[in-house]
């Protein structure tokens, strides 16, 4: 089943099963998809018939229809290509691609919805039902200037388009309520049965097998022979009392008949020992208030046979938070039925992964053989989904026998919407910074560009530096599961994230020579946050570390990172430990109450042209002034750009090269100071005649700095090489990654400083050129 795509525009259950719910909204009997457009005012509707594409790999259709004119566009023809992604009774996955070439820019991209059907929650009326998850996401065929505009009015009409599908549907298909549904936890647990079996029952199961049995039909056949014959005499070494072997043969006999006795005993003080242990921690109730996590073990099958008989004696052992809960054991069984009730002590924060060990018993004191394992990560799956799920175990044996758990969890919060706002001010005090509550719209846009569950919100956003081959700018975002971070620069995006408890080690590098700001370094243990790779500096002994640099205010970045990732992993002696420590520490002063504005509203850059001039310089005179020369350190300390330093361009792509600059603001620039940390990015103009060279900067030390990023494109081309001129264009744009009612003011004055500043830039480059050549 493929994933999500970027955006959510249906997520609903209703009362039908899954194949019904296809028929309806894909079959070619169905007119629901001709009622849907016409209601949406859309005309000349046809529709070709379901056919098989790539030698029967796939099947398809294509929809065209005349869509509604608006305020801003024209009616245009749309084509949508309907593609089966999968099919198979149970689940359904449909990729609509829609191409609209007549509206401006149509041929640049493709609107892309995947429509995802699924077993829906158990009712109490034993009906079917069906999940529906319907996501969105453009793909752009070409780059364009528009692109943020371009998705922003498609997520809009989407929207509006969807809601619409929703009601007709609900028409067509009961709706149902997930939380008031069969589904509800206690309703699923009271239908659990996990009726005691007879002790004598059990011992059958146990004992009767042909190891057992074998060694008590030999034990008694030499009793009966013992008691048969009569006492020989005493000879050689014996004495009375002692009869000793008196052949070969009888010492033999002697030691199988000692080892079949040892076997015995043994099975039945393992036997003895494990029906003590027969209940596990079933019926352990959950302590406190908080987040509760029930888990139901309902059965295995194909365990792997590890006794001499050809079964396993298996039971479970579930991990949460340092806290366990053991199942009973099944005897002799390859397809144990346990219907075992487990609940942990309530915990503050959410938990992240739960991992799950089946072992064989053989003793209390033997070493354990494991049947297999698993680990069950919250942030990554829907607690809807995890109410009836079959668990996969890994491990040799496990997939060696395609092992499986049958499991119902669920989580719930049973203090409500109060958990989040304890959680913050907990943390406040942790960090000693104040800490808002964010919106929903803010949570719900950074639950949808890390795809995170609806119970994870948003603490703390900063901008950074990601440092790797080539640095990468971009936010970090800091939540109670995990740590991410997202980048969109230059048209390539970089996004992951991993979780706190994934971490060993965090690290403050301070500024040193061979960085200009101060550093975190994070360890992951080993094998974990794999996913993440990409974003990692280096890899070592199987362990990832990734380097964060250039924090708008890098004691409140390391002390929230540190406080939270404590808050999360260390034991509670440590907590205290910590504690003490920094409570010496005086506290920081509070960041201005700024809310993030989300990734979707910082793509709608608008560029504004600050500088235009023609100059009396060849093009590649001029670009000079990028080179990391003397004339470029000159330029850029004569117009306020104090201890100005720059690395050499390095070449990611062909005609594509990249570097960091540095540099401190002088008074003439700043009263108050600050420095710059910024990357460039040069790449040819399509017609061969120039270069376009795209900043981005981002600005420490600066009042409100880090609420927003700044980005230059400069354009400079060669308009006549034989009489040495070059025209000059330089556009400026601001990102807004946090609100302030500043906004404007800043916007004013930051546009009035940059265009005074290039143009005493270029003036300059011009004036040194021109001494230069003569």
């Amino acid at each position: 089943m493929p994933v999500n795509l970027q955006g959510i525009l249906v997520n609903q259950s209703y009362l039908a099963s899954p194949s019904d719910l296809n028929n309806l909204l894909f079959s070619p009997d169905s007119d629901f998809k001709q009622t849907m457009v016409e209601l949406q005012g859309c005309t000349d509707f046809k529709t070709e018939p379901w056919s098989l594409d790539n030698d029967g790999d796939s099947l398809k259709r294509v929809v065209t229809y005349t869509t509604a004119p608006s305020k801003l566009v024209k009616a245009v023809r749309a084509t949508e290509e309907q593609t089966y992604l999968k099919a198979d009774g149970k689940e359904y996955a449909v990729l609509l691609s829609v191409s609209t070439p007549d509206v401006p820019c149509g041929t640049y991209f493709r609107t892309e919805i995947l429509f995802r059907i699924m077993p829906g929650p158990e009712v109490d009326s034993q009906q079917q039902t069906s999940h529906l998850v319907i996501s969105w996401r453009m793909n752009f065929l070409q780059s364009t200037m528009m692109k943020s505009m371009i998705e922003n009015g498609a997520r809009q009409g989407l929207e509006q388009n969807y809601a619409q599908f929703s009601d007709l549907l609900s028409q067509k298909v009961k709706p149902i309520d997930v939380e008031g549904s069969g589904s509800d936890k206690e309703q699923v647990l009271a239908s659990l049965q996990g009726g005691e079996e007879s002790d004598w029952k059990i011992a059958f199961l146990y004992f009767c097998n042909f190891g057992v049995l074998s060694s008590l039909f030999v034990s008694l056949y030499i009793i009966l022979h013992v008691l048969r014959v009569n006492p020989s005499a005493v000879q050689g070494l014996e004495f009375p009392g002692l009869d000793l072997p008196d052949s070969l043969s009888e010492i033999i006999m002697g030691g199988l008949l000692f080892l079949q006795v040892q076997r015995i005993l043994k099975n039945i003080t393992c036997f003895v020992q494990a029906r003590g242990q027969k209940g596990g921690d079933h019926g352990v109730k959950a302590k406190g208030d908080g987040w509760l996590l029930t888990v139901a073990l309902i059965e295995g099958i194909k365990l792997a046979p590890v006794d001499a008989t050809g079964f396993s004696d298996p039971y479970v052992v579930f991990t949460c938070n340092g806290k366990t809960r053991t199942s009973s054991i099944k005897f002799q069984t390859l397809e144990p039925q346990w219907n075992e009730i487990f609940e942990f002590d309530a915990m503050d924060d959410p938990p992240s992964v739960m991992s799950v060990h089946v072992y064989d018993f053989d003793g209390p004191f033997d070493e354990v053989t494991s049947l297999g394992h698993a680990e069950i990560n919250f942030v990554k799956s829907n607690l809807s989904e995890l109410a009836d799920v079959w668990i996969p175990l890994k491990g040799n044996l496990a997939q060696s026998w395609q092992s499986k758990l049958h499991l119902r969890i669920f989580l719930n919060n049973s203090k409500g919407t109060g958990m989040v706002t304890e959680y913050l001010s907990k943390m406040e005090k942790e960090v000693g910074k104040k800490m808002t509550l964010r919106s929903p719209r803010t949570n719900t846009a950074f639950q949808e560009l890390f795809s995170l569950p609806a119970e994870e919100f948003l603490i703390s956003s900063f901008t950074c530096y990601l440092k790797r081959k080539l640095p990468t700018q971009g936010h970090l975002f800091l939540s109670p599961r995990t740590i991410g971070f997202y980048s969109s620069m230059f048209g390539r995006k970089t996004k992951f994230y991993f979780l706190w408890e994934d971490i060993e080690d965090i690290q403050g590098i301070p500024q040193s020579i061979s960085s200009w700001s101060p550093s975190i370094i994070i360890t992951l243990h080993k094998g974990r946050g794999m996913d993440a790779k990409h974003g990692a500096k280096s890899m070592d002994n199987g362990k990832l570390k990734f380097c964060l640099q250039s924090f708008a205010s890098f004691s409140v970045a390391n002390r929230t990172i540190m406080a939270l990732w404590k808050a999360r992993s260390l034991s509670t002696e440590l907590k205290v430990q910590l504690a003490e420590e920094q409570s010496q520490i005086n506290t920081l002063q509070s960041e201005d109450s700024g809310v993030f504005v989300g990734i979707e509203d910082a793509k709608s850059l608008q560029m504004t042209e600050v500088y235009s001039s023609t100059i009396s310089t060849n093009m590649a005179s001029l670009m000079e002034v990028f080179a990391g020369g003397s004339l470029e350190m000159k330029v850029m300390e004569k117009v306020g750009c104090q201890k100005y330093s720059a690395t050499q361009w390095e070449s990611d792509k062909p005609n594509e090269y990249q570097r960091q600059i540095h540099y401190k603001f002088s008074k003439k620039l700043s009263p108050v100071g600050g420095e710059v940390t910024g990357t460039q990015q040069k790449s040819p103009m399509p017609n061969k005649k120039g270069w376009i060279i795209e900043e981005v900067m981002e600005l420490q030390g600066v009042l409100l700095g880090d609420f927003f990023t700044l980005h230059i494109k400069y354009q400079i081309e060669d308009l006549a090489p034989k009489q040495r001129s070059s025209n000059v264009q330089v556009s400026l744009g601001i990102e807004w990654s946090k609100s302030t009612r500043h906004q404007k003011r800043i916007e004013k004055n930051v546009f009035s400083s940059s265009s005074a500043r290039l143009k005493e830039m270029f003036n300059l480059a011009s004036r040194e050129l021109s001494h230069g050549a003569k």
